[in-house]
């Protein structure tokens, strides 16, 4: 039965030898007081701490993946591919739920009588012992639409609930900002979003080199001249350059 006040999320994990962090993402999800969740796991044939992970909570996931892929992104796609849920949420080892309640408390928010399309809500980074360091720089829009993105990625992949029936793959072209362009992709199909005005996630900040960080921002700028057009790109880019560069990152 789909309900508005019962929808199934799928949960997906994506994750290769982060061991270390994987079980706090594992107990985020399993912890939850809201059970209408299916949780999948898409590990690349990880070779360190992850299978006896996985192994002590094998009964609480509902689908499991372990081969090599072609990155992230790729690994992605596997999940999105089994996914049987309403929404989509891609919950990367180191990251984690908010509260025991975040689901539930998402669900309740919602008041429209039909599931909008894209559920999304505020990010907070912590630090490597789950310690809050700071809300995530770019704050949730009160009002999301797929020109919202002009801006930068005003909401976090991880507290982007996409209805799974408007996903589509990952591109592949993209190594480090493919999501960006997914998000994009699924918001210029929607036609409801609703902001839950809670904070949605625990982000795991790690430092991301130079070298990938120029990258995604290479990256950024072409997938924003293909959704918004030239000018408003170069209108956008210095400003976005800048902002990009500027530690912390996303």
């Amino acid at each position: 039965m789909h309900s508005r006040l019962n929808p199934k999320f799928s949960i997906i994990t994506v994750t290769r030898n982060a061991g270390k962090a994987l079980e706090e993402t594992i107990q985020s999800v399993i912890t939850q007081t809201y059970h209408n969740i299916e949780y999948i796991i898409v590990d690349g044939d990880s070779t360190d701490m992850t299978p006896g992970i996985i192994a002590k909570y094998r009964p609480y996931i509902h689908t499991l993946v372990s081969e090599p892929d072609k990155g992230i992104y790729d690994a992605m796609n596997k999940g999105l591919a089994l996914a049987t849920g309403d929404y989509l949420c891609f919950l990367n080892a180191g990251d984690s739920l908010y509260e025991d309640d975040t689901l539930a408390s998402a669900v309740q928010s919602i008041h429209a009588k039909e599931l909008p399309d894209v559920i999304y809500g505020e990010t907070a980074l912590v630090d490597g012992k789950r310690h809050f360091l700071r809300m995530r720089r770019l704050s949730a829009p009160e009002k999301l639409t797929w020109k919202s993105f002009k801006q930068g990625m005003l909401v976090c992949h991880q507290a982007f609930f996409a209805k799974r029936s408007l996903a589509e793959p990952y591109d592949l072209r993209y190594r480090f900002s493919s999501d960006f362009d997914w998000c994009i992709r699924i918001m210029k199909k929607s036609g409801t979003f609703h902001n839950t005005r809670l904070t949605l996630i625990d982000y795991l900040e790690e430092g991301i080199t130079t070298a990938n960080r120029k990258a995604s921002l290479k990256e950024r700028y072409h997938i924003m001249v293909k959704h918004y057009g030239w000018f408003s790109t170069a209108y956008h880019h210095l400003w976005f350059v800048l902002r990009l560069l500027a530690k912390p990152g996303r």
